[in-house]
């Protein structure tokens, strides 16, 4: 009976027990898979966050391509209209200096019609002078034979120098009217080219207010600055790519000998105050291939040697550039320009005119991007040109 009240007991202790175990598993398990679910929701949270910051930047680096493209057009069609107006400007210049030529012929030759006014009148007042002879008479008159032949040769003389005159006076008056005429077409010309030139002085005057519009947009994409160091070095990396194509494709004339002896003895391209300096930071461990040297819109970007040009185009990042080869391996490049006045396969000498400086390209401020390479390799300008 004891036993069998322990027995009971010891099952009563064991059946609490294993329902206290079971209470406990129970309780563990349904904490488990609380944290579980909860910990399952928080990475969901997270992939989510991750999946919508991925469409974030995808979205945002296809607006910037947008943007990009969008500003290559606004860059190529300044590039256009100020060429085409630099080309009006030019024809200005040369109407204006014909039309004074022009005009000083014109008072030359009112010089000369009024002597020989003067010169005929002299003569026809000394004709009246002399009187009228009927030459019939004089001839039958056998009184004076001598002073006859004497009359005769005089007549003869001054109808010779009248019909000279008259001839010569007759040649001003058609030079006159033909530099009259002249006048008037240079100037109806003119007056056309000015039009035209103040027609294209607006469109230019859009056309960067919209670049402007462009820029400032893709200013507001903010990129961080691993962002902006992926940007620079896509740029950079198609820079050179393109380098090293138009290396492989270049055939200089045997005239082109290179740059190698001619270290601090060129010019600068353009006047200017260098800004960046070559091998100095540009974005992270990225450091400057050339100079940027800061100057206004419209100056004259002119190549610092004889060559080729080899390109003559807008490129991403660097705006409308042209570059030039100078045989061999030297290659110069001319960056953010406004224009581009030469065409590839244009041969250009030293001090030649090539471009407008700008700021095409999505930069915030005039000036010219220059490089110099030798065999694909950037070199420091500094030590060429002075």
């Amino acid at each position: 009976m004891h036993i069998s009240n322990n027995n009971s007991q010891l099952n009563q202790f064991g059946s609490g027990l294993i329902g206290l175990l079971l209470l406990f598993f129970s309780t563990a398990i349904f904490a488990q898979s609380d944290s579980s679910a909860q910990t399952n929701k928080q990475l969901n949270d997270i992939q989510r966050a991750i999946n919508q910051q991925k469409q974030n930047l995808s979205s945002t680096n296809v607006k910037i391509s947008d943007l990009e493209q969008q500003l290559k057009t606004d860059d190529v069609a300044i590039g256009k209209i100020a060429k085409s107006l630099l080309d009006t400007s030019t024809n200005l210049t040369v109407v204006r200096k014909k039309l004074t030529e022009l005009t000083e012929e014109k008072k030359q030759l009112d010089i000369a019609k009024k002597q020989q006014e003067q010169i005929l009148a002299k003569q026809l007042r000394a004709a009246y002078s002399a009187g009228h002879h009927d030459y019939l008479k004089l001839i039958l008159n056998q009184e004076h034979p001598s002073s006859v032949q004497r009359t005769i040769t005089h007549y003869q003389y001054l109808n010779a120098a009248r019909i000279k005159e008259i001839e010569t006076f007759k040649v001003t008056i058609k030079k006159l009217n033909d530099v009259e005429l002249q006048q008037q077409l240079k100037a109806e010309q003119l007056a056309k080219l000015t039009q035209t030139q103040n027609q294209q002085k607006q469109i230019l005057e859009l056309s960067k207010t919209k670049q402007k519009q462009t820029l400032n947009a893709l200013n507001k994409k903010v990129l961080t600055g691993q962002q902006k160091l992926v940007k620079l070095e896509r740029e950079e990396k198609d820079l050179v790519a393109l380098l090293k194509k138009m290396a492989a494709a270049a055939q200089a004339a045997e005239n082109l000998v290179g740059l190698s002896k001619l270290k601090r003895k060129l010019n600068w391209p353009v006047k200017g105050k260098i800004s960046h300096s070559f091998g100095s930071s540009k974005q992270g461990y990225l450091k400057w291939k050339g100079v940027f040297l800061s100057a206004p819109i419209g100056r004259q970007v002119k190549t610092i040697h004889n060559g080729t040009i080899l390109f003559s185009d807008w490129l991403n990042g660097y705006g409308l550039v042209s570059v030039v080869d100078h045989g061999d391996g030297y290659m110069s490049l001319y960056g953010h320009n406004q224009a581009l006045l030469k065409s590839v396969g244009d041969r250009v000498e030293a001090g030649e005119p090539i471009a407008l400086v700008g700021q095409s390209g999505g930069q915030d401020k005039s000036g010219l991007y220059f490089e110099i390479r030798h065999t694909g390799k950037a070199v420091n300008p500094k030590l060429w040109c002075q």
